[in-house]
């Protein structure tokens, strides 16, 4: 592969928690977790994140961080990297979310490595869910996947439905994180927005609809990720403050 660059989307006023990656978790906010967690994997030519606010740029340059400023408004964080590397020469670009400040190497890693398939245009990752309220809540976006770990569908309904009781179903949560070939992101960013998009407030049906299957990965447990207040509890419990 040639250069890849791990790039952050950071907006600050989220629908359902405003301004929840600056909240502090320890000692230091959200959004820097995920930012200097995802730099330390050292899997990365450039680690950034992308932003269109004051606050969130001054909190990543002031510890030195790479920082790009949208100019447009964005529905997904998959436009807005769009928008800052349409004119880099980059292969492939992964995108993690700025809500997840516990990243790691490990599943990253393994997501790059599905890159060595050059028929592999996006990938993205995945765990198992073991909570029935979990697969009962549509904050939690699930995917049911092929037998090639090629996605077939996501959606915030529990998929699949248990209809039979006699077959044991593995449920998976959709964990975040994308990673892309520049040309498919171009590609993504181009194409109007999907009905099922549209519907479910899910980017990645955009590629689905469009006839790009994503390649799959499972993780293990990937942390707390941070929708609500009450996520930002569980993640300081998870940290141990």
């Amino acid at each position: 592969m040639g250069k890849t660059i791990a790039m952050i989307p950071a907006r600050y006023d989220a629908t359902r928690f405003p301004g929840k990656l600056m909240k502090v978790l320890g000692d230091k906010t959200v959004i820097r977790r995920a930012f200097e967690n995802t730099l330390e994997t050292g899997l990365f030519d450039e680690v950034s994140v992308v932003t269109d606010s004051d606050i969130i740029h001054e909190e990543i340059a002031a510890i030195g961080g790479k920082v790009y400023r949208s100019v447009q408004p964005h529905e997904s964080g998959s436009d807005r990297i769009a928008e800052a590397v349409r004119e880099m020469d980059v292969d492939i670009i992964l995108n993690v979310q700025g809500d997840m400040p516990f990243v790691k190497k490990g599943p990253l890693s393994v997501l790059l490595d599905s890159f060595k398939d050059a028929a592999v245009q996006v990938g993205s990752l995945m765990q198992a869910m073991h909570e029935e309220e979990s697969v009962k809540n549509p904050n939690v976006v699930k995917v049911v996947v092929d037998k090639n770990m090629n996605s077939l569908l996501f959606s915030r309904s529990p998929i699949p439905y248990p209809r039979s009781r006699d077959i044991p179903i593995t449920w998976y949560e959709h964990v975040g994180v994308y990673a892309y070939r520049k040309e498919a992101l171009m590609n993504f960013t181009n194409w109007p927005m999907t009905p099922l998009e549209a519907a479910e407030k899910i980017e990645c049906l955009r590629y689905l609809e469009n006839g790009i299957p994503l390649k799959m990965v499972v993780t293990e447990y990937m942390g707390v990720n941070i929708d609500t207040p009450e996520d930002l509890e569980k993640a300081k419990a998870f940290l141990g403050v």
